[in-house]
């Protein structure tokens, strides 16, 4: 199962499971940058980077989707550099970016990298009302089942952004910062 050669990456994993037809996804958070060695015995601290409410689909031995939300676009170099080999044409990457003013196309080794400005949300909740599914859409699904579906919706989208390079686009990031809300 491709999904394996990211296991050490993987951080706060919600699950990783085989789905229909040759499918497996992943729901948590994915190491983008590590942290720096600790001590003698090889332990690291805390990751420095990580891509939140990360969502992983692979089919096979492809890459199949790859979402979640990146606190600064400067950070998207490292986490190609975990993911360069499996990033294709047919692999679609929606992360959602904490500073960045304005959504955009990008392709990075072939695949379709779409950046959506984000400072509050859910990745899950904003990625189902782009496509218009609903609660019933996922009715008696299993977890990898429910990737499947948000997916399959995922690759009709038409994104009709500007094509920019991250290059560029990290020229003109802002200083926003994550929005969190909760308990006091």
């Amino acid at each position: 199962m491709l999904l394996n050669r990211y296991e050490h990456l993987f951080f706060n994993a919600n699950f990783k499971e085989a789905g229909p037809n040759g499918y497996a996804a992943y729901r948590g958070e994915l190491i983008v940058k590590e942290g720096e060695v600790a001590d003698a015995q090889g332990r690291r601290k805390p990751p420095v980077e990580v891509l939140k409410q990360a969502i992983l689909l692979s089919c096979g031995d492809e890459l199949k989707l790859v979402a979640g939300s990146l606190d600064e676009l400067q950070h998207f170099p490292s986490f190609v550099e975990n993911f360069a080999a499996d990033l294709k044409p047919g692999t679609l990457l929606v992360l959602f970016t904490v500073n960045i003013d304005k959504a955009f196309v990008a392709a990075v080794n072939g695949a379709k990298a779409v950046f959506i400005p984000l400072v509050q949300g859910m990745v899950w909740t904003e990625l189902t009302e782009m496509v218009g599914l609903e609660k019933g859409d996922f009715k008696g699904q299993g977890a990898a089942e429910k990737v499947v579906t948000l997916y399959d919706a995922l690759k009709a989208e038409k994104f009709a952004y500007p094509e920019v390079s991250v290059d560029e686009a990290m020229k003109s990031t802002n200083n926003a910062k994550r929005e969190n809300h909760g308990a006091v």
